[in-house]
């Protein structure tokens, strides 16, 4: 029986749920706010809910599953960047070292004394090509 296996395929591979899911927890972290379908949304819900628990925990091993979960990949800065992050200009990092350190930073504290329920799904109008259902997906200020 599959009682309580609950998948989102969406028409795509496992590898590719798993890079559109990651890409679009950086772009929400990143943005705070994106468009998408109502199907994608709800499930970002799910993952991106999880990423702010495990910041608000803020230990070396949440932050490690974070990680994994966003699929970052952390090239070692060369010298003269590493000059730069240390003189303060942030410019240097990658795009997915600001977004874990706004994770763990900004987001992580905004939501210390909540108890769940970090992101809001607002429905907007039918997509025109195919008339699929969109929505934004937003953390909660």
């Amino acid at each position: 029986m599959r009682h309580g296996k609950h998948t989102f395929k969406v028409g795509r591979t496992g590898s590719h749920r798993r890079c559109m899911l990651a890409n679009m927890l950086k772009s929400l972290i990143e943005n705070e706010r994106i468009s998408t379908t109502v199907v994608k949304a709800k499930e970002l819900r799910r993952h991106a809910e999880r990423l702010i628990t495990m910041a608000k925990k803020n230990t070396v091993a949440s932050r490690r599953n974070a990680i994994a979960e966003l699929m970052v990949t952390y090239n070692s800065l060369t010298h003269k960047e590493a000059r730069l992050v240390k003189k303060g200009d942030k410019s240097s990092f990658s795009r997915d070292r600001i977004v874990i350190d706004k994770l763990f930073g900004e987001l992580g504290i905004r939501f210390v004394g909540r108890n769940g329920g970090y992101t809001r799904i607002i429905r907007t109008a039918d997509r025109i090509g195919d008339s699929a259902p969109t929505c934004y997906i937003e953390y909660l200020k």
